[in-house]
């Protein structure tokens, strides 16, 4: 669970309403913004960071 539950829709998301839901803090949650009560995803920041520096990586 995030620490702060400020959610934000992601800016890959895109216009056509296909939205993923962020929330940032000690902990990073994603969500599907049409299927909030389905839950959320939670990593420690820490982690999440790691996660997106090894898909950017070449």
């Amino acid at each position: 669970m995030t620490d702060d539950g400020v959610w934000h829709t992601s800016s890959y998301s895109g216009q056509q309403g296909h939205c993923v839901e962020v929330a940032e803090g000690l902990f990073t949650g994603l969500r599907d913004t049409q299927n909030r009560e389905s839950g959320e995803l939670s990593a420690p920041a820490t982690e999440w960071m790691a996660l997106l520096a090894a898909v950017r990586a070449p």
